[in-house]
Protein backbone atom coordinates (compact mmCIF):
# COMPACT_ATOMS: atom_id res chain seq x y z
CA UNK A 1 0.00 0.00 0.00
CA UNK A 2 2.75 2.45 0.96
CA UNK A 3 4.51 2.07 -2.39
CA UNK A 4 1.28 3.02 -4.18
CA UNK A 5 0.97 6.32 -2.34
CA UNK A 6 2.17 9.38 -4.21
CA UNK A 7 4.42 10.86 -1.57
CA UNK A 8 7.40 13.13 -1.39
CA UNK A 9 10.52 12.48 0.63
CA UNK A 10 12.96 15.29 1.24
CA UNK A 11 16.62 14.40 1.47
CA UNK A 12 19.04 16.48 3.53
CA UNK A 13 22.77 15.92 3.24
CA UNK A 14 25.07 16.73 6.14
CA UNK A 15 28.64 15.81 5.24
CA UNK A 16 28.50 12.23 3.98
CA UNK A 17 25.18 11.48 5.70
CA UNK A 18 21.94 11.65 3.71
CA UNK A 19 18.78 11.68 5.81
CA UNK A 20 15.31 11.15 4.36
CA UNK A 21 12.47 13.24 5.78
CA UNK A 22 8.89 12.17 5.05
CA UNK A 23 6.66 15.06 3.95
CA UNK A 24 2.88 15.15 4.22
CA UNK A 25 1.49 15.20 0.70
CA UNK A 26 -1.60 13.64 -0.80
CA UNK A 27 -3.28 13.31 2.59
CA UNK A 28 -6.34 11.74 0.97
CA UNK A 29 -4.34 8.59 0.18
CA UNK A 30 -2.73 8.50 3.61
CA UNK A 31 -6.18 8.87 5.11
CA UNK A 32 -7.32 5.77 3.21
CA UNK A 33 -4.86 3.72 5.25
CA UNK A 34 -6.64 4.86 8.41
CA UNK A 35 -10.20 4.38 7.12
CA UNK A 36 -10.54 0.78 8.34
CA UNK A 37 -8.80 1.58 11.63
CA UNK A 38 -10.36 2.56 14.94
CA UNK A 39 -7.75 4.69 16.69
CA UNK A 40 -8.05 4.45 20.47
CA UNK A 41 -6.28 7.28 22.26
CA UNK A 42 -5.51 6.14 25.80
CA UNK A 43 -5.06 9.17 28.03
CA UNK A 44 -6.41 12.71 27.71
CA UNK A 45 -3.52 14.83 28.87
CA UNK A 46 -2.11 17.56 26.59
CA UNK A 47 -0.81 15.09 23.97
CA UNK A 48 -3.83 12.78 24.13
CA UNK A 49 -6.27 15.65 23.88
CA UNK A 50 -4.46 17.38 21.01
CA UNK A 51 -3.80 14.27 18.97
CA UNK A 52 -7.36 12.96 19.34
CA UNK A 53 -8.91 16.31 18.39
CA UNK A 54 -6.61 16.60 15.37
CA UNK A 55 -7.55 13.09 14.24
CA UNK A 56 -11.23 13.96 14.67
CA UNK A 57 -10.81 17.15 12.64
CA UNK A 58 -9.06 15.11 9.94
CA UNK A 59 -12.18 12.91 9.71
CA UNK A 60 -10.51 9.77 11.02
CA UNK A 61 -12.21 7.47 13.53
CA UNK A 62 -10.65 8.19 16.93
CA UNK A 63 -12.10 7.09 20.23
CA UNK A 64 -10.84 8.15 23.64
CA UNK A 65 -10.07 5.88 26.58
CA UNK A 66 -9.71 7.61 29.92
CA UNK A 67 -10.38 7.16 33.62
CA UNK A 68 -13.35 8.96 35.13
CA UNK A 69 -12.42 12.26 36.70
CA UNK A 70 -11.17 15.63 35.43
CA UNK A 71 -9.85 14.19 32.14
CA UNK A 72 -13.16 12.42 31.47
CA UNK A 73 -15.04 15.64 32.15
CA UNK A 74 -12.68 17.58 29.86
CA UNK A 75 -13.26 15.06 27.08
CA UNK A 76 -17.02 15.47 27.40
CA UNK A 77 -16.68 19.25 27.26
CA UNK A 78 -14.66 18.78 24.04
CA UNK A 79 -17.54 16.92 22.44
CA UNK A 80 -16.61 13.29 23.06
CA UNK A 81 -19.69 11.20 23.84
CA UNK A 82 -19.74 8.40 26.42
CA UNK A 83 -20.44 4.95 24.96
CA UNK A 84 -20.02 6.35 21.44
CA UNK A 85 -16.45 7.60 21.17
CA UNK A 86 -15.54 7.98 24.87
CA UNK A 87 -14.94 4.86 26.96
CA UNK A 88 -13.12 3.53 30.02
CA UNK A 89 -9.55 2.54 29.11
CA UNK A 90 -10.00 -1.24 28.91
CA UNK A 91 -13.08 -0.91 26.71
CA UNK A 92 -11.39 1.60 24.37
CA UNK A 93 -8.39 -0.70 23.93
CA UNK A 94 -10.71 -3.61 23.16
CA UNK A 95 -12.50 -1.56 20.48
CA UNK A 96 -9.37 -0.02 18.94
CA UNK A 97 -7.24 -1.43 16.14
CA UNK A 98 -4.50 1.18 16.66
CA UNK A 99 -3.94 2.02 20.32
CA UNK A 100 -2.23 5.32 21.00
CA UNK A 101 -0.70 4.84 24.47
CA UNK A 102 -0.42 8.46 25.64
CA UNK A 103 -0.57 8.24 29.42
CA UNK A 104 2.37 9.54 31.44
CA UNK A 105 5.34 7.18 31.75
CA UNK A 106 4.37 6.35 35.33
CA UNK A 107 0.71 5.70 34.43
CA UNK A 108 1.74 3.54 31.47
CA UNK A 109 3.55 1.25 33.91
CA UNK A 110 0.59 1.08 36.32
CA UNK A 111 -2.04 0.36 33.66
CA UNK A 112 0.00 -1.82 31.32
CA UNK A 113 -1.71 -5.10 32.27
CA UNK A 114 -5.13 -3.59 31.55
CA UNK A 115 -3.98 -2.39 28.14
CA UNK A 116 -2.09 -5.58 27.28
CA UNK A 117 -5.29 -7.64 27.64
CA UNK A 118 -6.81 -5.89 24.63
CA UNK A 119 -3.78 -6.17 22.33
CA UNK A 120 -4.98 -8.98 20.11
CA UNK A 121 -3.72 -10.30 16.78
CA UNK A 122 -2.95 -7.66 14.13
CA UNK A 123 -3.55 -4.59 16.25
CA UNK A 124 -1.00 -1.76 16.53
CA UNK A 125 0.38 -0.17 19.67
CA UNK A 126 1.67 3.36 19.19
CA UNK A 127 3.65 5.56 21.54
CA UNK A 128 4.71 9.20 21.48
CA UNK A 129 7.78 8.47 23.62
CA UNK A 130 10.25 5.60 23.69
CA UNK A 131 10.50 5.34 27.49
CA UNK A 132 8.29 2.35 28.23
CA UNK A 133 9.76 0.11 25.51
CA UNK A 134 13.40 1.16 25.81
CA UNK A 135 13.49 0.62 29.55
CA UNK A 136 11.24 -2.46 29.45
CA UNK A 137 13.40 -4.25 32.05
CA UNK A 138 12.26 -1.61 34.53
CA UNK A 139 8.77 -0.82 33.20
CA UNK A 140 7.75 -4.40 32.28
CA UNK A 141 6.06 -2.99 29.17
CA UNK A 142 6.65 -5.93 26.79
CA UNK A 143 4.12 -6.06 23.92
CA UNK A 144 2.86 -9.37 22.54
CA UNK A 145 4.63 -10.55 19.39
CA UNK A 146 1.51 -10.65 17.18
CA UNK A 147 0.94 -6.89 16.92
CA UNK A 148 2.68 -3.89 15.31
CA UNK A 149 4.54 -1.54 17.63
CA UNK A 150 5.68 1.90 16.53
CA UNK A 151 6.23 5.45 17.68
CA UNK A 152 5.24 8.91 16.48
CA UNK A 153 6.78 11.60 18.68
CA UNK A 154 5.80 15.24 18.02
CA UNK A 155 8.67 17.65 18.61
CA UNK A 156 6.68 19.99 20.80
CA UNK A 157 4.21 20.09 23.69
CA UNK A 158 0.65 18.92 23.25
CA UNK A 159 -0.76 22.42 23.13
CA UNK A 160 1.52 23.24 20.18
CA UNK A 161 0.37 20.12 18.32
CA UNK A 162 -3.19 21.40 18.55
CA UNK A 163 -2.37 25.06 17.99
CA UNK A 164 -0.41 24.35 14.80
CA UNK A 165 -3.32 22.33 13.44
CA UNK A 166 -5.79 25.15 14.11
CA UNK A 167 -3.43 27.53 12.30
CA UNK A 168 -3.31 25.24 9.27
CA UNK A 169 0.29 24.28 10.01
CA UNK A 170 2.00 21.22 11.48
CA UNK A 171 4.71 20.09 13.85
CA UNK A 172 7.79 18.02 13.10
CA UNK A 173 7.72 14.48 14.47
CA UNK A 174 9.99 11.48 14.63
CA UNK A 175 8.86 7.93 13.94
CA UNK A 176 10.23 4.49 14.73
CA UNK A 177 9.17 0.92 14.00
CA UNK A 178 9.81 -1.48 16.86
CA UNK A 179 7.77 -4.46 15.70
CA UNK A 180 6.30 -5.12 12.24
CA UNK A 181 4.01 -8.11 12.62
CA UNK A 182 1.55 -7.21 9.83
CA UNK A 183 4.22 -5.94 7.39
CA UNK A 184 2.15 -2.75 7.32
CA UNK A 185 3.60 -1.08 10.40
CA UNK A 186 5.37 1.70 8.50
CA UNK A 187 2.35 2.74 6.44
CA UNK A 188 0.11 2.68 9.55
CA UNK A 189 2.72 4.66 11.48
CA UNK A 190 3.20 7.36 8.84
CA UNK A 191 -0.53 7.69 8.21
CA UNK A 192 -1.13 8.10 11.93
CA UNK A 193 1.73 10.60 12.16
CA UNK A 194 0.21 12.81 9.50
CA UNK A 195 -3.26 12.31 10.96
CA UNK A 196 -2.25 13.69 14.36
CA UNK A 197 -0.87 16.84 12.75
CA UNK A 198 2.72 16.19 11.66
CA UNK A 199 4.06 18.09 8.67
CA UNK A 200 7.49 16.46 8.39
CA UNK A 201 8.49 13.13 9.94
CA UNK A 202 12.03 11.81 10.35
CA UNK A 203 13.08 8.27 11.20
CA UNK A 204 14.66 7.29 14.48
CA UNK A 205 14.64 4.34 16.89
CA UNK A 206 12.89 3.95 20.23
CA UNK A 207 16.26 4.13 21.99
CA UNK A 208 17.47 7.18 20.11
CA UNK A 209 14.19 9.00 20.68
CA UNK A 210 14.22 8.50 24.45
CA UNK A 211 17.96 9.06 24.85
CA UNK A 212 17.84 12.36 22.96
CA UNK A 213 14.57 13.41 24.61
CA UNK A 214 15.69 12.77 28.18
CA UNK A 215 19.08 14.37 27.55
CA UNK A 216 17.44 17.43 25.98
CA UNK A 217 15.00 17.90 28.86
CA UNK A 218 17.80 17.73 31.40
CA UNK A 219 20.12 19.99 29.39
CA UNK A 220 19.38 22.72 26.82
CA UNK A 221 15.57 22.44 26.88
CA UNK A 222 15.01 22.89 30.60
CA UNK A 223 17.58 21.84 33.21
CA UNK A 224 20.66 23.52 31.83
CA UNK A 225 18.80 26.61 30.64
CA UNK A 226 17.26 27.09 34.10
CA UNK A 227 20.72 26.85 35.64
CA UNK A 228 22.22 29.27 33.10
CA UNK A 229 19.41 31.81 33.42
CA UNK A 230 19.59 31.78 37.21
CA UNK A 231 23.40 31.99 37.32
CA UNK A 232 23.50 35.09 35.09
CA UNK A 233 20.53 36.71 36.80
CA UNK A 234 22.01 36.17 40.27
CA UNK A 235 25.40 37.57 39.26
CA UNK A 236 23.81 40.69 37.73
CA UNK A 237 21.75 41.22 40.88
CA UNK A 238 24.80 40.76 43.11
CA UNK A 239 26.63 43.36 41.04
CA UNK A 240 23.89 45.93 41.69
CA UNK A 241 21.63 45.61 38.65
CA UNK A 242 17.89 45.97 39.25
CA UNK A 243 15.57 42.94 39.00
CA UNK A 244 13.97 44.21 35.77
CA UNK A 245 17.34 44.91 34.12
CA UNK A 246 18.76 41.55 35.16
CA UNK A 247 15.65 39.74 33.89
CA UNK A 248 15.46 41.64 30.60
CA UNK A 249 19.14 41.05 29.80
CA UNK A 250 18.95 37.39 30.81
CA UNK A 251 15.53 36.06 29.82
CA UNK A 252 13.36 38.57 27.99
CA UNK A 253 15.83 39.48 25.24
CA UNK A 254 16.75 35.82 24.77
CA UNK A 255 13.22 34.46 24.46
CA UNK A 256 11.45 37.37 22.81
CA UNK A 257 14.16 38.55 20.41
CA UNK A 258 17.23 36.40 19.87
CA UNK A 259 16.03 32.81 20.17
CA UNK A 260 13.15 33.28 17.70
CA UNK A 261 15.66 34.74 15.23
CA UNK A 262 18.02 31.83 15.79
CA UNK A 263 15.10 29.46 15.17
CA UNK A 264 14.20 31.19 11.90
CA UNK A 265 17.66 31.96 10.55
CA UNK A 266 20.24 29.96 12.51
CA UNK A 267 23.01 30.80 14.96
CA UNK A 268 25.42 31.37 12.07
CA UNK A 269 23.14 34.16 10.84
CA UNK A 270 22.93 35.61 14.34
CA UNK A 271 26.72 35.72 14.68
CA UNK A 272 27.05 37.35 11.26
CA UNK A 273 24.35 39.98 11.86
CA UNK A 274 24.79 41.18 15.45
CA UNK A 275 26.85 44.18 16.50
CA UNK A 276 30.61 43.88 16.19
CA UNK A 277 30.93 44.14 19.99
CA UNK A 278 28.44 41.29 20.57
CA UNK A 279 30.06 39.31 17.78
CA UNK A 280 33.56 39.54 19.25
CA UNK A 281 32.38 38.61 22.73
CA UNK A 282 30.27 35.66 21.59
CA UNK A 283 33.06 34.28 19.42
CA UNK A 284 35.55 34.48 22.29
CA UNK A 285 33.31 33.08 25.02
CA UNK A 286 31.34 30.32 23.27
CA UNK A 287 34.34 27.92 23.19
CA UNK A 288 34.77 28.40 26.94
CA UNK A 289 31.15 27.47 27.57
CA UNK A 290 31.48 24.49 25.22
CA UNK A 291 34.50 23.26 27.14
CA UNK A 292 32.71 23.67 30.48
CA UNK A 293 29.36 22.21 29.41
CA UNK A 294 30.35 19.29 27.20
CA UNK A 295 31.51 17.07 30.11
CA UNK A 296 28.26 17.75 32.00
CA UNK A 297 26.10 16.88 28.98
CA UNK A 298 28.24 13.79 28.36
CA UNK A 299 27.66 12.71 31.96
CA UNK A 300 23.93 13.32 31.56
CA UNK A 301 23.77 11.23 28.39
CA UNK A 302 25.59 8.34 30.06
CA UNK A 303 23.14 8.43 32.98
CA UNK A 304 20.26 8.27 30.50
CA UNK A 305 21.90 5.52 28.47
CA UNK A 306 22.65 3.28 31.45
CA UNK A 307 19.06 3.57 32.70
CA UNK A 308 19.83 5.46 35.92
CA UNK A 309 17.67 8.45 34.97
CA UNK A 310 14.76 6.18 34.06
CA UNK A 311 15.11 4.24 37.30
CA UNK A 312 15.22 7.47 39.29
CA UNK A 313 12.03 8.66 37.61
CA UNK A 314 10.22 5.36 38.16
CA UNK A 315 11.24 5.10 41.83
CA UNK A 316 10.31 8.72 42.49
CA UNK A 317 6.80 8.20 41.14
CA UNK A 318 6.36 5.13 43.35
CA UNK A 319 7.05 7.16 46.50
CA UNK A 320 3.69 7.91 48.24
CA UNK A 321 5.08 11.32 49.26
CA UNK A 322 6.46 12.12 45.81
CA UNK A 323 3.72 14.55 44.81
CA UNK A 324 4.20 16.53 48.02
CA UNK A 325 7.98 16.60 47.56
CA UNK A 326 7.62 17.56 43.91
CA UNK A 327 5.27 20.43 44.71
CA UNK A 328 7.82 21.77 47.20
CA UNK A 329 10.57 21.64 44.55
CA UNK A 330 8.36 23.37 41.98
CA UNK A 331 7.37 25.99 44.54
CA UNK A 332 11.03 26.71 45.15
CA UNK A 333 11.55 27.52 41.47
CA UNK A 334 8.36 29.57 41.37
CA UNK A 335 9.57 31.65 44.32
CA UNK A 336 13.00 32.40 42.86
CA UNK A 337 13.37 36.12 42.31
CA UNK A 338 14.14 35.70 38.61
CA UNK A 339 10.73 34.13 37.93
CA UNK A 340 8.88 36.43 40.32
CA UNK A 341 10.36 39.33 38.34
CA UNK A 342 9.31 37.70 35.09
CA UNK A 343 5.77 37.25 36.38
CA UNK A 344 5.56 40.90 37.41
CA UNK A 345 6.84 42.10 34.02
CA UNK A 346 4.46 39.80 32.12
CA UNK A 347 1.51 41.04 34.13
CA UNK A 348 2.53 44.59 33.34
CA UNK A 349 2.80 44.04 29.59
CA UNK A 350 0.28 41.24 29.16
CA UNK A 351 -1.19 40.97 25.67
CA UNK A 352 -4.52 39.17 25.71
CA UNK A 353 -4.03 38.15 22.09
CA UNK A 354 -0.71 36.39 22.65
CA UNK A 355 -0.69 32.61 22.60
CA UNK A 356 0.95 30.99 25.60
CA UNK A 357 2.17 27.40 25.55
CA UNK A 358 2.17 26.14 29.11
CA UNK A 359 2.42 22.36 29.06
CA UNK A 360 4.93 19.77 27.97
CA UNK A 361 3.08 16.46 27.60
Amino acid sequence: MLSKIIKRSLNIKIGNLVEKIESKTNWINYKKILEPETIAIVGYGPQGRSQSLNLRDNLCKPIVGVRRGPSWDQAISDGWKPNYNLFPIKEAVKKGTIIQYLLSDASQIKLWNDVKEGLTEGKALSFSHGFGITFKDQTNIIPPSNIDVFLVAPKGPGSMVREKKLLGEGVNSSYAIYQDHTKRAKERCLALGFGIGSEYIFETTFKNEVYSDLTGERCVLMGMIQGAFKAQYDILREKGHSPSEAYNETVEEALASLYPLIHRKGMDWMFANCSTTAQRGALDWSPKFYKALRPVIEECYKEVENGNEALKSIKSNQDPLYREKLNNELKEIENQEIWQTGKALRNMTKNKNSRIIDDFE
